[in-house]
């Protein structure tokens, strides 16, 4: 099988950028479910069916611990593997852990 007809490659370029792709894929859909649980799950739709109200902070700080695991795994897979993103992504994959210790800080104060 030639490198063009291989599906890893075909995209990247490298069969080493496919892991370090899904790693990113990963690290971004759990800070998007994050984003949905808090900002449509708990304070729109259940507290309009009368549950969940006041539970929103505890699983935000585990849902946020979790989004940042992923993120600095995302950060350091693609510097490993030397992705042409590499760059791009780490500071995309930065921002949103700067984002997410910020939701944490809220969070932490809902909780006090």
């Amino acid at each position: 099988m030639t490198a063009a007809a291989d599906p890893a490659t075909s995209r990247t370029g490298s069969p080493a950028e496919a892991p370090a792709e899904r790693v990113f894929s990963t690290s971004v859909v759990v800070s998007g479910v994050r984003c949905f649980l808090f900002y449509v799950l708990f304070p729109w739709l259940l507290p309009a069916a009368g549950i969940a109200s006041g539970v929103g902070s505890g699983i935000g700080l585990a849902i946020g611990a979790v989004a940042i695991v992923f993120n600095i795994l995302s950060i350091r897979r693609f510097q490993r593997t030397r992705h042409r993103y590499r760059w791009l992504i780490t500071a995309l994959n930065a921002g949103i852990i700067v984002l997410l210790c910020a939701l944490m800080v809220i969070d932490l104060n809902d909780l006090l």
